[in-house]
């Protein structure tokens, strides 16, 4: 699925992944390759973007606020105040504070 992370200063990120956890006002939730049309408001916390490998990433071009995940080498993380997903047609776009 293609995602796009958007902030009022910049585009954050966007690229291919393979699935993403989201802190969604009712829990946190994982959406993967075709999932169902959402849309969903999100609280504070993290967002953690799998992906297949960095290979394709130009990890110097994305924005210092995306993180490597310590454990995991596949897993970007992203800490945010609050936003908006929505996903369609496998493209998801957030748009976080």
């Amino acid at each position: 699925m293609f995602l796009e992370i958007v902030t009022p200063e910049a585009i954050l990120f966007s690229s291919e992944v393979d699935s993403i956890s989201v802190p969604g006002i009712d829990g946190e939730f994982q959406m993967l390759n075709n999932h169902a049309p959402i849309v969903s408001m999100l609280k504070g916390g993290t967002i953690n973007i799998h992906v297949h490998s960095q290979q394709h990433l130009k990890l110097e071009e994305l924005s210092s606020k995306l993180t490597p995940h310590a454990g995991d080498s596949k897993i970007l993380r992203l800490e945010i105040i609050s936003g908006t997903l929505e996903l369609n047609d496998n493209r998801a776009i957030i748009l976080a504070d």
